[in-house]
């Protein structure tokens, strides 16, 4: 059985509603236009919707043929990311410095598409709750909807959720049971020194060298401190510094990522970037200061619900393209605070594309549209079957 046929009708349709999203991004916590888009659409093919769960996400709910009591939640990202578009796309983004470099709108759009299906055919017995999900992007999206009550006003026994993959092929789908993407901290160092005349720098504690002293110090975190068979990665993401070309300057600030799939080695490497900044605040005579966000958490598919997308996934394309024994992904995801709650799968859908995400080249194919919504609705009617 390839994709839903009805679903491969609304192709053309799916692929303007995610061109128009991508023409006009919004970031983490502004999705008001997207949001829009999604309730409107939503009414539209009569399924009802509840807005301002977390700030901008938009809950729709779908009740099938039957009276089991089921539930059953499928969750899109909506957000894009604060960065330039270099694609020269007729649909590129209108907005300066906002771009869907990682296909939300994408995502969103296959929502739709499943939406649209399940509203027509209802063809499943229990209860489908669509989440449409504000900022992924490190912004805590998942757990503002969370604290909103998400779970508690719109219960889900099982929670379903995808990403579009440029690193696959065209129609491979890859299901990873247990940990499969990596927790995150973000994490701001502000330094604090004494600013003088470039032509005298012993009169300056300078943040310049502060910084990339630090910089380098961090590095060493994982090769000597990290025991060599744990997955960890440290990225300084971010150096602000400096005004004038005869300034040396008495502030900067780093910014970065933790990624790790231990909670050990996720306090060890935040207690040794402590440490690390106590001594080189002595070492320069200078103010550090620290904060390391808990961002996300480690994202663990459980086995039934990867049972189920295998499964599903080989009626949709070739089982020879279906791949379980993926490497897990040091990139993280905000869906995995909401696996915290409700047990679930997130898998990937491959398309052709030789530009990775977040890259500002990046390209989402459009023929992966009704691969993904159909796998989110053979899934419903898989776990949910009438009769």
């Amino acid at each position: 059985m390839p994709t839903i046929d009805r679903i491969d009708g609304y192709a053309d349709e799916l692929t303007a509603i995610r061109r128009d999203i991508h023409a006009h991004p919004e970031i983490g916590f502004e999705e008001v236009r997207t949001s829009g888009i999604v309730a409107d659409k939503l009414k539209s093919w009569g399924i009802e919707v509840h807005r301002g769960i977390g700030g901008t996400g938009v809950i729709g709910v779908i009740k099938g043929k039957g009276s089991g009591g089921k539930r059953i939640g499928l969750r899109a990202d909506m957000d894009a990311l604060p960065m330039e578009e270099n694609t020269n796309l007729k649909w590129s983004s209108k907005i300066p410095g906002r771009f869907h470099g990682c296909g939300h709108d994408g995502h969103t759009t296959m929502l739709l598409g499943t939406a649209r299906y399940l509203a027509e055919t209802r063809n499943f017995d229990g209860t489908v709750h669509l989440i449409f999900q504000p900022a992924e992007e490190g912004l805590g999206g998942a757990r503002a909807m969370i604290k909103d009550g998400l779970f508690e006003k719109f219960p889900c026994d099982e929670l379903y959720g995808l990403h579009n993959a440029p690193d696959l092929n065209h129609g491979e789908i890859a299901i990873l049971p247990g940990p499969a993407m990596a927790s995150a901290d973000f994490f701001d160092l502000r330094i604090t020194g004494y600013g003088a005349h470039g032509a005298m720098p012993e009169r300056s504690k300078d943040a310049v060298i502060i910084a990339t002293t630090l910089a380098q110090a961090i590095q060493t975190i994982v090769s000597r401190n990290v025991e060599p068979l744990q997955a960890a990665v440290i990225s300084i993401t971010q150096i602000h510094a400096g005004s004038a070309y005869n300034v040396i300057p008495g502030d900067a600030h780093l910014c970065g990522t933790i990624r790790t799939f231990s909670r050990e080695v996720r306090t060890l490497i935040a207690e040794r970037i402590r440490t690390i900044c106590a001594g080189i605040a002595s070492a320069y005579q200078c103010v550090i200061d620290v904060d390391i966000r808990d961002t996300f958490d480690v994202l663990v598919n459980q086995v039934e619900q990867s049972k189920v997308v295998e499964e599903v996934a080989r009626t949709i394309v070739d089982p020879a393209n279906v791949i379980t024994r993926t490497q897990p992904k040091m990139g993280s995801e905000d869906f995995a605070d909401m696996l915290q709650t409700i047990p679930g799968a997130y898998f990937w859908v491959g398309h052709d594309g030789s530009v990775p995400v977040h890259n500002p080249g990046f390209v989402l194919d459009d023929k992966i549209l009704p691969i993904g919504a159909s796998m989110f609705a053979r899934i419903i009617e898989t776990r949910m079957p009438v009769g």
